[in-house]
């Protein structure tokens, strides 16, 4: 099927989508969490050849970490979506209203955005999230997941689309494009009369390509060079165990920790103790001048290594001399994903959470946190850094608009 019958078909639901009642929905929701769950087996031996496939063409550790399911992640997975259920009804909700003294009532309500489309990358978790997120918010949703991953994808949805059928649900709420090759993705930039909204999930390069040619509105969500600043007031240790979990617990997300940021002050004493740790995972540690006097078996960062989002096991080190360094550093190589400062110093605190331009910012805690999950949107359609509609973790809220009703009984203007 092609990408423009896919478009056909999710605009054919929104009349269906408009009238559903919530507790339809929830439903919905539940026979895919159960699908999921009743499907492991079958979900896990597709992903398998996807993992075959990837190693055989020589994905990192990272993007095979991103594409790996087990049992575990899929029941995970599987919570999410009844995280999503178990939220708020987000549409139809009254944001004012207002009667004007010739009796004309003015009310504005959430709507869904309609139809979206979601282009991503080698994680067969999106499909599942983005789809609850989309369906519980009345949105369809056209998933084009990479090559990496189609075998998993076709699994997930085909168990998401028998299980919304069951619940009375066109199957058509959830589609996914099966076909891989540029040309889809292109076509789907170029779907304005079907595609209400856009939003890559990926790396820089697939956000560039899509903010840059699409003709469809774009949700941009970011890559994440996070970085941590360790103040000079840090407990070290509190430091070493909150870069180490944000660094290593998982490599291959983009709220992993990329990019250390130490004063001058500290970094004699701390950046042994955080190397030490890191060392234990192997992690390669790329320095300034002071950071290779502290540290001389570290190797020689260069600039281009400040602005990189590795997902690997390598970080960058930073020295500053001031906070206001720090701040102006971290500015100037994030990509406004999530920043965090280890810090004693209740004022400094204050003014790194007002001064970071990013959509998460940390005091004291590992960035590993920034996820709709976490922050109780129950999943995430993605993290969007940029400062239009929606910001941070996107959950159900991020995919609503507003419209107008107008009450009146024979007003005119005059």
């Amino acid at each position: 099927m092609t990408v423009k019958e896919l478009g056909i078909n999710a605009r054919k639901t929104q009349g269906f989508l408009s009238m559903v009642s919530a507790e339809d929905k929830n439903n919905a929701l539940g026979n895919i969490a159960k699908g999921l769950l009743d499907n492991i087996d079958y979900i896990i031996n597709e992903n398998k050849k996807d993992l075959v496939a990837g190693r055989e063409n020589g994905l990192n550790d990272g993007l095979l970490d991103r594409l790996m399911l087990d049992e575990n992640r899929i029941k995970a997975i599987a919570d999410g979506v009844l995280q999503v259920a178990s939220l708020p009804e987000p549409c139809g909700k009254t944001v004012y209203e207002y009667e004007k003294e010739n009796g004309l009532k003015i009310r504005k309500i959430t709507v869904p955005l309609g139809v979206i489309g979601i282009i991503y990358e080698a994680r067969p978790n999106v499909t599942a999230d983005a789809a609850a997120l989309c369906l519980k918010s009345s949105n369809a949703v056209i998933l084009r997941g990479g090559k990496e991953a189609i075998n998993s994808n076709i699994a997930i949805c085909s168990v998401m689309q028998e299980a919304i059928e069951k619940a009375g649900f066109p199957k058509e709420v959830i589609q996914l494009v099966c076909d891989t090759s540029r040309k889809s993705a292109n076509d789907m930039m170029e779907m304005r009369e079907y595609l209400d909204c856009l939003i890559p999930r990926g790396g820089r390069g697939l956000i560039k390509a899509v903010v840059d040619n699409s003709k469809v509105p774009v949700i941009e969500t970011g890559s994440g060079n996070c970085h941590i600043y360790v103040d000079e007031s840090a407990d070290i240790e509190m430091a070493a165990d909150i870069i180490f979990n944000a660094k290593t617990q998982r490599i291959s997300v983009c709220n992993a920790c990329e990019s250390l940021v130490i004063h001058n002050k500290v970094i004699e004493k701390a950046l042994p103790v955080i190397k030490s740790r890191l060392d234990e995972k192997n992690v390669e540690i790329r320095g300034d001048r002071v950071a290779k006097i502290v540290c001389p078996s570290i190797k020689e960062a260069s600039e281009e290594d400040y602005f990189t989002e590795y997902l690997d096991y390598i970080i960058s080190v930073k020295t500053v001399y001031s906070l206001d360094e720090a701040i102006e550093h971290i500015n100037a190589h994030s990509t406004g994903h999530s920043e965090a400062i280890i810090t004693g110093n209740e004022e400094n605190a204050r003014k790194f959470m007002q001064c970071i331009d990013s959509s998460s910012v940390y005091v004291n805690a590992s960035t590993r946190f920034t996820d709709g999950g976490e922050f109780g949107l129950g999943a995430e359609i993605g993290i969007s850094t940029q400062k239009l509609h929606a910001r941070g973790p996107m959950g159900i809220e991020q995919l609503t608009s507003t419209k107008y009703l107008i009450y009146g009984n024979g007003q005119i203007r005059e």
